[in-house]
């Protein structure tokens, strides 16, 4: 598909225009083109997951963790992860098993973090104020459209 500047971004002129967004999901700008300040809006994000950009193959996700919150140990066996810290610090852990987290590294603003597909990780807030960074999926690994308000909406959406 061809995306042209008829739906919030794209090049002006040729192709066909981007599906319209379903209401349901009015942050998410995917699949078309999009242009956008990152940092601004991983600092500008409250929610503890929101879905700004899915494409086909990628997808771009802001979080923001309160003082102590974690995001979960998780694993995405076929989905390499890309963090990048924008305010905060935190603690990460990662390895190759559940209960062998074998590196943990403090990260703090400007860090990038690599989760290999089949990582075991888990990022834990440290500082005094919210953790606000992003994360990019190879592929997609939430619905599009995803806007979890707290952590407790997001293990509700995993059920």
């Amino acid at each position: 598909m061809l995306c042209t500047g008829k739906s919030g971004g794209g090049t002006k002129g040729g192709g066909s225009a981007c599906p319209p967004v379903p209401r349901a999901a009015p942050t998410d700008k995917g699949p078309c083109p999009y242009t956008v300040n990152i940092a601004r809006a991983a600092a500008q994000n409250r929610s503890f997951r929101t879905a700004l950009w899915t494409g086909k193959y990628l997808q771009l996700t802001l979080m923001s963790l309160g003082r102590g919150e974690d995001i979960g140990l998780e694993v995405h066996p076929c989905t390499d992860q890309f963090i990048c810290i924008v305010q905060g610090k935190c603690t990460v852990k990662m390895g190759n098993a559940k209960n062998s987290l074998n590196l943990t590294s403090a990260v703090c603003a400007g860090c990038a973090v690599f989760i290999p597909a089949g990582t075991w990780h888990n990022v834990i807030n440290t500082g005094a104020s919210p953790l606000k960074l992003y994360s990019i999926y190879a592929p997609a690994q939430h619905p599009f459209g995803t806007v979890q308000k707290t952590k407790k909406d997001a293990k509700a959406t995993e059920k």
